[in-house]
Order: structure tokens, then sequence, then C-alpha cells
């Protein structure tokens, strides 16, 4: 490229506006205004279980497998690869804490579930990396395969032991879990006098600090982690160039193949430990499918995150209250339809009004206005209905969350070595 056309170049990137980025200062201002949503909302419709520390920390148990799944999702991304195969890594992972975490003990079974899962990337990578295979069909076929191979081998292995059988495994024994003594019970006792805000941001805290999993703290860890080693290494930015162009990355020496190969076997154990934690903690055993689609929420998690780390965990986290909210029953669930109705009815007015979009804006009012009948015609949402809770605020997040999204540029698409010659 000339001098003239790399000034033009790098003028043309100053000049592209640049995106405010979230900061902690900016994540904690959202985090207070969720509990302050949360607290207007319980007093309102009197639905006191939406911000009990209970359903707080159920939220969290469900949120970290979707956290780990999408996490694996970032990584696998990040490099290129598309990686929908989640679901199937996760399926692996539960059998491998199950089979493991049985003979050899629960971190064992920790171990086994990342190995599985890494099986699961190892198959992905050989077959978009190595061979080019489109990696939405690669992915499927993860999936299937996953399932059955996990069949067979609970069939293969669990049958004849003590409680276990072609569909489930024994029992496993319990990972260490963590309380704060004394916080914990000063908490509970604020949360109980039912003050608007101060008893939620209690009842937050508590969950927090109560019977917390060193799986769900290591988690955490494998989060920032993640964010340091992409964002803040070499090792990183030569991951992410790979994602973005890499013709590019591979015309200033990146292995590109191999950086691709390595982020999609992470991906998959992140996924197996995601299972894992299904086993492990959520059950204390394998059971057949025990991830009920958590590897395709975690995928909606990480497209929610922008793929970014701290966008990923407000996913998972939202994805997962709201799978803790519909297992308290239906009345819990229909105070949240007041706020979907005025959640909808806010954006369609902003999507009229800010950006012109007389049509999308239009349907949200709508679809608002009916929600908010269906809230004050009845008393309960039907158990039937309940269990699709996470599902439906997957597509509402993401049909809402789609304008300001941006994948990375090369994702999805194959990439044979030498291309850039």
């Amino acid at each position: 490229m000339s001098a003239t056309g790399l000034e033009v170049g790098t003028q043309a990137v100053a000049d592209r506006p640049k995106r405010r980025r979230f900061g902690l200062r900016e994540w904690s201002i959202v985090a207070i205004g969720a509990i302050a949503v949360i607290s207007v909302l319980r007093l309102v419709t009197g639905a006191d279980d939406i911000a009990s520390s209970g359903a707080l920390a159920a939220a969290i148990g469900l949120a970290v497998p979707i956290g780990l799944a999408g996490l694996g999702g970032l990584w696998s991304e990040r490099a290129g690869v598309v990686n929908i195969g989640l679901e199937g890594m996760m399926i692996l992972g539960t059998w491998g804490a199950g089979f493991f975490g049985y003979h050899m003990g629960p971190w064992a079974g920790a171990l086994g579930a990342i190995v599985m899962g890494m099986l699961g990337g190892l198959i992905h990578a050989v077959a978009t990396v190595s061979f080019g295979v489109d990696h939405i069909v690669s992915g499927v076929a993860i999936n299937i395969i996953g399932l059955g191979v996990a069949k067979y081998l609970a069939a293969r292995f669990f049958n004849g032991l003590p409680g276990g059988g072609p569909t489930q495994s024994p029992p496993i024994d319990s990972l260490p879990d963590f309380t704060i003594p004394g916080v914990s019970d000063g908490l509970g006792t604020i949360e109980k006098k039912d003050w608007f805000f101060v008893s939620d941001v209690a009842a937050v805290l508590r969950a927090l600090c109560t019977d917390v999993s060193i799986l769900t703290i290591i988690a955490v860890l494998l989060f920032v982690a993640t964010w340091w080693v992409l964002w803040r290494s070499a090792f990183g930015l030569r991951l992410r160039s790979v994602g973005e162009s890499p013709v590019a990355a591979e015309s200033l020496g990146v292995n590109v193949l191999r950086y691709k190969f390595l982020a999609v076997v992470v991906s998959g154990g992140l996924a197996g430990l995601g299972g894992g934690f299904l086993a492990l903690v959520a059950a204390n055993i394998y059971r057949d499918g025990q991830t009920g689609g958590r590897g395709y929420i975690g995928l909606a998690a990480m497209i929610f995150g922008n793929w970014r780390p701290g966008g990923l965990l407000t996913g998972a986290a939202l994805f997962g209250y709201t799978d803790a909210v519909q297992l308290r029953g239906g009345a819990t669930v229909h105070a949240f339809l007041l706020l979907f109705a005025v959640l909808l009815v806010a954006i369609g007015v902003w999507q009229i009004v800010r950006n012109q979009r007389v049509v999308q804006g239009g349907l949200a009012i709508v679809v608002g206005v009916l929600v908010g009948w269906w809230y004050f015609a009845v008393d309960a949402v039907p158990a039937e209905l309940t269990g699709t809770t996470p599902y439906v605020t997957t597509l509402l997040v993401l049909a809402f969350a789609s304008q300001r999204l941006r994948m990375p540029a090369a994702d999805g698409q194959i990439y044979r070595k030498g291309e850039g010659h």
C-alpha cells in the first residue's frame, strides 16, 4: 500500500465513530438499575419470591452452565469458528462428570467433564479447520453425536451399578461449597424486613455468600481469565485477529489453523465443564437429557453479550434468572408479564421516535399491549407455559439486541492455509 493510501486508511479509522464500551462503573449502574426494577416490580405485583435469596441462588446455579457454554462459544467464534455444537459438548461433559465423579471423586468428575467436552471440540475442529466442513453442519452433527454417545456410554457403564441405569449414573459426591458465617444470617434478617430496595440488595448479597459452590467461583475466575487472555495478551490479540482477518493474520506470521484448532478445543472444554456443573453441583448425578438446551441458550447469551465476556456474563445471569423464576411457579412468572409489557411498549416508542423504525416499533407496542392485557386478565400463567419463559426471553432479547451486534468479521468462514498468497 502506498504512503498516501496508508494515510487515507488511517484517517478513515480515526474518523469512524467509536462505540462506548462498558466498564466497571457502567456495569455497576446496570446492576443497581436491575435491582431497582425488580424492587418496583415486587412492590407493584406483590410477588415477593422474584427477589428472594432462594430464587437468586437458584438463578446463579442455572446461570453458571449457561455462562460456561457461552464462554466456550466466545473462544471459538473469536477465532472465526461458529460453534453451535456446544449442546453436544455439554452432554458429553455431563457423562464425563458422572463416570469419573462416581469412580474417582468429584474433582476427577470436573476434569472428566472438561476432557469429554474437549473431545467434542476436537471433532469439531478437525471437521471445520482441517477438512473445511461447513461450521453449522459440523455443529449439528456434534450435537447428534454427543447425545448418542452419552446414551450409549450410560447404558454401557452405569447399568448394574447401585443407583445407576441406562439413563442415569449412581449418585456423585458433592464438591465443596462456601458460606460466609455471620454475614449470611445478618443479610437474611434484613431481607425479611421487606424494605424497598434495601431488602432486595440484601437478598442479592446473601445469594452470593451462601452455599456457593467452588465450581461457581472457578467459573467466575474463568471469565476473568478469558478477558485477560483474549484482550490483554499477545496470544489473545493473535487469536482475535484470526477471527477478524485470517489472511492478514497469516501475512504477519500467525499460524491461523493452529489458533483456530486450539480455540475450538478450549471451547469444547469450557462447554464440557458447563455440563459437568449440572451433574456435579445442580444434581449430584448424571441424567439423560440433563442439559435441556442450555448449550443453545449459552450461544444466545454470547450473541447477546456481543462476543465479549462482560456482556456474556450479563446474558447468562438474565437467562439463568428467568429459568429460576419459571421454576417458582406460574404466579411468579405472571409478575413478569407486566415487566415485559412495559419494556415492549418502551422499546416500541424508542424505535419510532429515535430510530424512525415505524413497523418494528409499532409491532413491539402491539405485542406489549397484548402482554399487558394478558397480565390483567389472568391471575397466574398456566403451568404448561411457564417452562417456556427462558426461551421466550432469549427470543425477545436477541430480537431487540440484534441491531447493535457486531460479530467477528471472519466468523463462520472456511479458511485454507495460504489463501492470502
